[in-house]
């Protein structure tokens, strides 16, 4: 099973789409190490630059509608190489999400109150996100400010292919 948390990466704007998760012109790539270097290079937001702020970045909080666009796994491969393996957002596009899933990464939805409570509370600061798939909770901190904890529930199908690292170990373990 993959780790999950440490440093978190702001991405304050809805609508993030696959094409800004890493561009199509990349799509030729035939390892997952290859995408690494262009995550997030297409994404436009303001005082954002991917080749400063992604690294040593391992979880993202992020609006509504993430990874919206078309179907590719790449997406969540870009992510993964690059050491994120969950991200927290109002809502994910429906085919992003499970191929989130399907490589054994997290795709936390949390309420709009809760996600602007945890952007007015932590953006710009040194923030670290804790999960503990067990208890089903996100522990944010960050010096200086009170701890936050969010509960979220996973599917048990969603719970089984975490566990197992993805669907192709997940199948692997039971055909």
């Amino acid at each position: 099973m993959k780790q999950f948390g440490g440093k978190l990466l702001f991405l304050d704007r809805s609508d993030i789409n696959t094409d800004e998760i890493i561009p199509a012109k990349y799509l030729t790539e035939i390892s997952k190490e290859a995408l690494k270097p262009y995550c997030l290079e297409d994404l436009k937001l303001s005082d954002f630059d991917s080749r400063r702020d992604l690294a040593g970045k391992r979880a993202i909080l992020t609006r509504g509608n993430f990874g919206c666009g078309s179907s590719r796994e790449h997406a969540p491969w870009a992510l993964e190489v690059n050491g994120i393996n969950i991200v927290v957002a109002e809502s994910f596009a429906r085919i992003f999400r499970q191929n989130m899933y399907n490589c054994g990464m997290l795709a936390i939805e949390l309420p709009a109150a809760q996600i602007d409570e945890l952007f007015s509370a932590f953006k710009g600061l040194d923030t670290n996100l804790a999960v503990d798939l067990s208890a089903g909770t996100l522990e944010f901190t960050a010096p200086g400010k009170a701890a936050y904890t969010a509960q979220f529930k996973l599917t048990e199908f969603e719970s089984a292919l975490v566990k197992s690292g993805g669907w192709v170990q997940f199948a692997a373990e039971r055909y």
